[in-house]
């Protein structure tokens, strides 16, 4: 149990330092390092988790994180990979928000993340290539596929539903009535006082436990809740707070921790020490939710993945993940290949992680390296 409690830590410590790119590059490099190099599980149970984390409020890579330690080393495996994965892009942002609150700026960091995004294109396109081969199994599946692809970009475009809960429950439902006829199963169901502290932490809290789909939902939340509302944040705070959480690795969802140190430092006048204390608070509990969640639902995946109408629900939402990841590879992909250099390096790192099989953190790591030099060069 200790060397699996060792392992856990070190692998996502380290991704918790190199996951740069948003949920959909999150999973597509915990599935290279879990079920490619360290075949801790086979793809189909993880996409399995995949698809079931999708149905539980929060941000869906963290909980990946959070299930994955929990099926290798229990409770204590899912406490580890979660802070492992979560504390760096703590401490980086922690850094990031004291000196924003000493300087009034954010670091130009605008240079790396170009190579970065390009680097992160490829990964996310040579996990959907692998999530295929396990998926597409069969004229059903391709068909689920299809279908989820089509609906998933009606929706984005025309709607105000989160695209992956309804495409993933229609795909549920589909998959379970053609393995046979539903049936009803019962499922085992210090600088700052305690007067600031509670509110920051009800608030983030809130959204933990209410935060459907990807991250990049939290925006809203934040918007309408701390600059609407509460009048505790500005814009423009709001945008900087957002766009740390998009260039610092990790989960998207550490935006808390920034946020928590603004409010402690100046809002609720703690200092640094209180702005600590607030990011620590708001980090927490923003989380918390999806560490209970995992540890309640975790099992029961694990007791109802060989049920035959739950086996069929999980193959079709499996096969419209394929078709969601690459409606997120397209958007992702528009954006990040500006130029013939950011084309150049997500098609190398595409070939580099498909035919050499070279480990996604090191494709990360000399991107962002590439980046620098090559605006040094402009």
């Amino acid at each position: 149990m200790k060397d699996r409690l060792i392992e856990l830590a070190k692998l996502f410590t380290k991704l918790g330092f190199t996951a740069f790119g948003g949920p959909a590059a999150h999973i597509a490099m915990m599935e290279d390092e879990v079920v490619v190099r360290r075949k801790w599980l086979d793809r189909t149970h993880f996409l399995d988790i995949v698809a079931a984390v999708n149905f539980v409020p929060g941000p869906n890579s963290t909980e990946l994180a959070i299930h994955i330690g929990q099926i290798r080393a229990g409770f204590i495996g899912l406490l580890t990979s979660g802070v492992c994965f979560i504390t760096p892009a703590v401490l980086i942002i922690l850094a990031i928000a004291w000196a924003y609150v000493q300087y009034g700026t954010l670091p130009k960091v605008q240079s790396a993340m170009l190579g970065i995004s390009a680097a992160v294109v490829a990964i996310v396109a040579a996990a959907m290539i692998r999530f295929g081969r396990t998926a597409l199994r069969g004229t059903f599946s391709v068909i689920v596929a299809i279908a989820s692809l089509a609906l998933a970009i009606v929706l984005r475009r025309y709607s105000k539903l989160q695209p992956e809960i309804v495409v993933l429950a229609l795909a549920a439902l589909a998959g379970a009535i053609k393995n046979g006829w539903l049936r009803r199963t019962r499922l085992p169901m210090l600088s700052l006082n305690l007067a600031a502290l509670a509110p920051i932490a009800w608030f983030f809290f809130k959204i933990g436990g209410t935060l459907f789909g990807s991250g990049y939902v939290l925006v809203s939340y934040l918007q309408s809740g701390l600059v609407v509302q509460r009048h505790w944040l500005t814009n423009q705070q709001l945008l900087d707070a957002v766009a740390v959480g998009q260039f610092t690795p990790g989960p998207l969802l550490t935006t808390a921790t920034f946020i928590g140190y603004l409010l402690g430092n100046q809002h609720f006048n703690g200092g640094v020490t209180g702005g600590i204390i607030g990011a620590v608070t708001a980090t927490i509990a923003i989380f918390l939710p999806s560490f209970i969640f995992v540890a309640i639902l975790g099992p029961m995946l694990q007791r109802i993945r060989h049920n035959r109408y739950a086996r069929g629900a999980l193959d079709a939402m499996n096969a419209a993940v394929v078709a969601l990841i690459l409606v997120v590879l397209v958007n992702v992909g528009i954006s990040a290949l500006k130029d013939w250099l950011t084309i150049l390096i997500a098609v190398a790192s595409l070939a580099l992680l498909i035919w050499r099989n070279v480990n996604a953190t090191w494709i990360v790591l000399a991107s962002g390296i590439i980046g620098l030099i090559a605006s040094l060069l402009r």
